[in-house]
């Protein structure tokens, strides 16, 4: 099993440590968070080490990662911390639930956090540190640029492109063809 540090110590960071442990390949080992955030010494049994310092604790070499952080900011801060651990020199792994629907074709960048019962269709193509929660239909040839957000019961029919940095609230629906301009 492929060992990973989970950035962040919050709620999106407990969901990735469970589906990680128990709907992956991969073998947390650690969470961390910025110095000046920390208010846990540990999670789940596992260290929390701070950010400024760990890729010397967990050496880039042997382990991943993957940075748990949600919309705060309209992805602003998800996108620093996916940055700056891939200035450390960590590879940075994607989470894809085993119940999601995914195409043959699909490609998915890396950071992602695809959730369960997502229908990704023919040729779909998800960027970098993109978050699909539960429930969502991206139809076919649809393009998510890096840093989305897509919320729970989403439809995005198909030739349809998401910006950078957006977020789609629940139950929104988007027409075939339409572009969403970033933020």
């Amino acid at each position: 099993m492929e060992k990973i540090v989970i950035i962040g110590d919050g709620e999106t960071a407990e969901l990735a440590y469970e589906y990680f442990t128990h709907d992956s390949p991969h073998e947390v080992v650690a969470f961390c968070v910025e110095r000046e955030y920390a208010k846990k010494t540990e999670l789940f049994g596992l260290p929390v080490a701070h950010f400024e310092e760990v890729e010397k604790l967990f050496l880039p070499s042997d382990h991943k990662a993957f940075v748990a952080i949600s919309y705060t900011k309209l992805n602003r801060v998800r996108a620093r911390l996916y940055a700056a651990t891939k200035a450390k020199g960590y590879t940075l792994v994607s989470y894809v639930s085993s119940k999601a629907f995914v195409w043959r074709n699909v490609e998915i960048g890396d950071n992602c956090f695809i959730l369960e019962n997502n229908v990704l269709q023919y040729a779909v193509r998800v960027g970098n540190n993109v978050v699909l929660w539960s429930g969502n239909h991206v139809g076919h040839q649809t393009v998510i640029k890096d840093n989305a957000f897509v919320s729970s019961h989403v439809v995005i029919s198909g030739y349809c492109e998401v910006g950078e940095n957006c977020f789609l609230g629940v139950n929104s629906s988007i027409a075939n063809n339409v572009k969403i301009g970033k933020d």
